[in-house]
């Protein structure tokens, strides 16, 4: 599982060096280092080849004719780029999803047990913050799932 929070360098190419836990994670249970890169509103999301082929076989089963479907399948998979890391465990991030997000020169890694999150710095602290400020309000959302109740 992707556990954890990595601060890394963007190179002038683009690239950011995988983090060993996320590369072993990725060698032992996935069998391939490669992944699909993809975005959401205020980050980009990594995701196993593996995991990336459940959600597609997802996305498959939804109803296309709902205008809502198509709006998310054309945001979300429409950025879709697998990369494969390089000799050095580099990864190139294309330059439209660099853009998508504003990322610039530092890129954190955030591990969220199948799948990792690449983020702006700024404004992963900006959402930080906010959650700290309402953690008990969403831990008492959260609560029921987590208890099974």
């Amino acid at each position: 599982m992707f556990r954890g929070k990595f601060k890394h360098s963007l190179d002038e190419k683009g690239r950011f060096s995988l983090p060993a836990k996320f590369r072993e994670v990725l060698r032992v249970k996935y069998g391939s280092e490669n992944l699909v890169v993809t975005n959401y509103p205020e980050c980009l999301v990594a995701y196993p080849v593996e995991e990336w082929q459940k959600i597609e076989e997802k996305l498959l089963g939804l109803p296309w004719d709902v205008p809502e479907v198509r709006e998310y399948v054309r945001y979300f998979l429409g950025s879709a780029e697998e990369c494969q890391p390089d000799k050095q465990g580099r990864i190139l991030l294309p330059q439209s999803l660099r853009e998508e997000i504003g990322l610039e020169k530092e890129v954190v890694l955030l591990g969220m047990l199948y799948h990792f999150e690449i983020w702006n710095p700024v404004h992963l602290e900006s959402r930080f913050r906010e959650t700290k400020n309402n953690f008990n309000q969403i831990m008492q959302m959260i609560n029921p799932y987590l208890t099974g109740r």
